[in-house]
Parts: structure tokens; C-alpha cells; sequence
């Protein structure tokens, strides 16, 4: 289980590092591009981040640490 969790945070990490660099290219493109998908990105950054925090604590809570 902690091995497929493992794999699982690898996988979220490299989603939010990729809406990471999405929402810094669209904010410095600027405009009505970052008007249109600069919330919805933050959004989802937000949302990938807390995942990537609950994979990241149900980890520890399954080794006991």
C-alpha cells in the first residue's frame, strides 16, 4: 500500500509542478489569457497541492511516524 501511495505522490508532484509552470507562463503571457485562466489554475494548484499533502500524511500515518 505505502509503495502504490509512493508512486501515487510521485504522480500528483509532477501534476502540480506542471500546473505550476502552466500558471507562471499564463501569468507572465499577462493579458486576457491570464484573465481567463489565471483563477482556474491557481484552482487547481491549490487542489493538487492538498492532495499531494494528504498522500503525503496518510504515508506517514500507515509507517506510524
Amino acid at each position: 500500500m505505502i509503495a502504490f501511495l509512493s508512486v501515487l505522490l510521485v504522480l500528483v508532484l509532477l501534476a502540480l509542478l506542471g500546473v505550476l509552470a502552466t500558471g507562471v507562463l499564463v501569468f507572465a503571457k499577462g493579458g486576457d489569457l491570464n484573465r481567463r485562466h489565471g483563477n482556474r489554475l491557481m484552482n487547481l494548484r491549490v487542489a493538487t497541492q492538498f492532495l499531494a499533502v494528504a498522500i503525503l500524511a496518510l504515508i506517514a500515518l500507515l509507517r506510524g511516524a
